[in-house]
């Protein structure tokens, strides 16, 4: 069928969170090149297919004088060893290199200072180490492990103590909507919402009045909202409007949108961005970074989507050796990322538990339910295990987001995964690895 009618490929984010992920992302959308299935009815260019925005409008955002970025994934470089970030060894744009390193940091709505971030370890040691980064500033509604490292920890309204407007997801694909959040708990003490706390910041600055433009959050969102009702006039009023919730929803287009139509229908009136104006499978591009940029030894990136062997994986022998099991993560449904893994009633109704085979778990006399110790030389999580024929043999899966908590011994009782992931960089996008480990597993 796929070959007569149609093939439609795409991906997730899963691949690209590998040591080399990104020959598999490029690899991917290869495909439906090679095999034309692109730009007809029922196809895709590999590419994960996001959602239609309903079109609520943003806060306004003045403009940064800075221009210098970095990989998001490097933060802890950009705070250990500045020096060494540049422009050809980890990926800074703006600049040849970082003229000083990130000495105050802003946390907000995110547990990836410390939990959601490769090795944890490494992490906490950076941020303990207060010659480094001298302030941290956290902005949350949760004690996360992230906010304990907080020098100012700010406490943040929920959701339900605030009025807001929220567009369609990014991964709703055709179902468009609109959601009016009602402020229906009065927030307690001190908490505020992040517009006040940023309202009050800009205050002491003096800029309060650029900064909200004379509006409250609420007056923000009703001001949108009539923005929308510009364009879409059978909406009703807002004061009926932000009482009921899902204001609006519908398919988005009527419309096909088919990626690289025009181009396969006329190839010459309608080239690609690319240099060639064709779909281009070798990159010259990549090829010239290739030779600009420095690299670790044994990495490389290929001007063609190719193969190539991460450090931990089986075909490393001598660490597989001592390390046999091929660890990667996953989403559960018990939390979402690591908001609310510390709900107990959750980990009763879907437990964090690492999944393994029923041969590999053989060989270590292991049964579900038993409590084991999952380990490399990064550290050592202790959770129970799910013996399971879900799983290769081989392999071992950990769901991403439980909160870390060390014992006395440094074993982390709380089931991070991050505590056994690495944080060496992906080659090119100088991304996330932390699919790519390799461990062992014993009965705790």
């Amino acid at each position: 069928l796929a070959r007569e009618i149609a093939c439609y490929i795409c991906q997730g984010w899963g691949p690209q969170r590998h040591a080399n992920g990104e020959q598999t992302v490029r690899a991917i959308q290869t495909l439906p090149a090679l095999t034309g299935h692109f730009g007809r009815p029922g196809t895709n260019n590999g590419n994960w297919p996001y959602g239609t925005p309903y079109g609520v409008p943003l806060l306004p955002v003045g403009k940064n004088p800075i221009t210098t970025s970095i990989p998001c994934y490097l933060w802890t470089d950009a705070i250990q060893h500045p020096e060494k970030m540049t422009a050809t060894t980890m990926g800074v744009k703006g600049a040849d290199r970082l003229k000083t390193g990130i000495k105050l940091f802003f946390n907000q709505a995110g547990n990836t200072l410390l939990n959601q971030h490769g090795e944890t370890s490494r992490t906490r040691q950076i941020l303990a180490d207060e010659s480094l980064c001298e302030t941290i500033i956290v902005i949350e509604n949760h004690m996360t492990p992230s906010a304990m490292y907080a020098d100012l920890l700010l406490p943040e309204t929920s959701y339900l103590e605030a009025e807001d407007l929220v567009d369609s997801s990014y991964a709703a694909g055709s179902h468009n909507y609109m959601i009016a959040i009602q402020k229906t708990v009065k927030p307690m003490w001190e908490v505020r919402s992040t517009y006040d706390i940023c309202a009050d910041i800009a205050g002491h600055l003096g800029l309060r009045e650029q900064y909200t433009e004379g509006r409250t959050q609420a007056q923000w969102a009703e001001m949108h909202y009539q923005q929308i009702r510009e364009k879409r006039p059978y909406l009703p009023e807002w004061s009926v409007a932000k009482e009921m919730g899902v204001i609006d929803q519908r398919i988005a287009t009527e419309q096909q949108s088919l990626a690289f139509a025009d181009f396969r229908a006329d190839a010459e009136a309608n080239p690609l961005s690319t240099p060639s104006g064709k779909i281009e499978i070798y990159s010259q591009a990549l090829a010239d970074l290739a030779q600009a940029w420095t690299l670790p030894e044994g990495e490389r990136i290929p001007a063609l989507p190719e193969f190539c062997p991460a450090k931990e994986s089986h075909l490393n022998k001598a660490l597989t050796a001592k390390y046999p099991l091929q660890l990667s993560g996953f989403h559960t449904k018990g939390h979402t990322h690591s908001t609310y893994s510390n709900v107990l009633m959750l980990h009763e109704a879907v437990p964090d538990e690492v999944w393994i085979n029923p041969i590999d778990a053989s060989a270590r006399q292991l049964k579900s339910g038993d409590r084991v110790h999952v380990f490399n030389d990064r550290g050592v999580v202790e959770l129970p295990c799910k013996v399971t024929q879900r799983i290769l043999p081989g392999v071992a899966a950990m769901p991403q987001g439980a909160w870390t908590q060390l014992d006395g011994n440094g074993v982390d009782v709380g089931g991070c995964i991050n505590t056994l992931t690495s944080h060496h960089p992906s080659p090119l996008a100088k991304g996330n690895p932390q699919h790519t480990n390799l461990v062992e597993i014993k009965r705790a």
